[in-house]
């Protein structure tokens, strides 16, 4: 494993398989409230245009293009701070854990403000979340791709890997939405948000018995840690199917355009947990 220069990074990444829990359990107790929390948000804030709204005149409705539009512009925030945020930690490695702590935490508190204040749909929030969102992303990629990986692996090489898994997951999920391959039902929604819940108390459990020395394996690297990360990943494609959802019954009720917004915010929040959950299990594989 890499050694990092950083004396207060030396305390994160102990060995490896300390570097695959601790610090790193931490932020993902954090990523997979963001997601729990949309989930339930999400259908809350498509309950308020799809039960008995009447479209306002002089409001433009949303269309497909409004949501392909608004995600990009979110996503493109979230890459180029992800961008500039590595770049910084290459140049000074004392940056991470400030970059990671402010990402993780605003990104996190943007998420509550959204779903518990019905602001999803403002998009000076969505574009703020993406922008703390890409503090995180660049630090807990330089984290994983220089430190806890071992081995002739780079870190563009899992990084990579890591990106085109994210992309390949939510294509494939976009084809299985539209061939109705998996219908979007009550029982549906229900199953998935129990899961998301459970993950999360399983995270936060394992956050709270690791401040206290407690190794559970949940995020060791082990055999355990690899199922869970599975079972994550498994949960986090599922969650698109919500998104496309809930953007299709917008759309089909006439929201305004401003709606785009909470669809970009929903499927920005699963993009990031999905990426994260494959580069940990990437991590896995390409460490001792």
């Amino acid at each position: 494993m890499r050694e990092s220069t950083n004396p207060i990074m030396r305390g994160v990444v102990r060995d490896n398989k300390k570097a695959n829990g601790g610090y790193a359990s931490f932020s993902q107790g954090f990523a997979g409230a963001g997601q729990a929390s949309m989930a339930a948000g999400q259908q809350q804030y498509t309950d308020q245009y799809t039960q008995g709204y009447t479209p306002q005149v002089g409001t433009r409705p949303l269309t497909i293009d409004d949501v392909v539009t608004k995600t990009a512009m979110t996503l493109g925030v979230l890459i180029v701070v992800a961008a500039g945020a590595y770049f910084a930690i290459s140049q000074n490695e004392a940056l991470a854990m400030p970059l990671w702590l402010v990402g993780m935490i605003g990104g996190l508190v943007l998420v509550l403000v959204a779903t518990f204040g019905r602001k999803q749909d403002n998009p000076a929030i969505v574009l703020a979340y993406a922008a703390f969102e890409g503090l995180f992303v660049g630090a807990i990629s330089y984290v994983f791709g220089n430190w806890v990986i071992t081995g002739d692996t780079s870190a563009g090489s899992l990084i990579g890997q890591a990106v085109l898994g994210t992309f390949g997951v939510f294509i494939g999920m976009l084809v299985v939405y539209k061939v109705g391959a998996i219908r979007v039902t009550p029982r549906f929604t229900r199953m998935l948000m129990a899961g998301l819940v459970g993950v999360l108390v399983l995270m936060m459990g394992n956050l709270v018995l690791g401040l206290f020395g407690i190794e559970t394996g949940l995020r060791s690297g082990g055999p355990i840690a690899i199922i869970f990360s599975l079972v994550c990943i498994g949960l986090a494609a599922f969650s698109f199917l919500l998104d496309f959802d809930q953007a299709d019954q917008l759309i089909r009720a006439g929201a305004p355009s401003k709606a785009a917004w909470g669809v970009a915010l929903g499927l920005t929040v699963t993009l990031v947990w999905l990426y994260i959950e494959i580069l940990r299990l990437l991590s896995y594989f390409n460490s001792d």
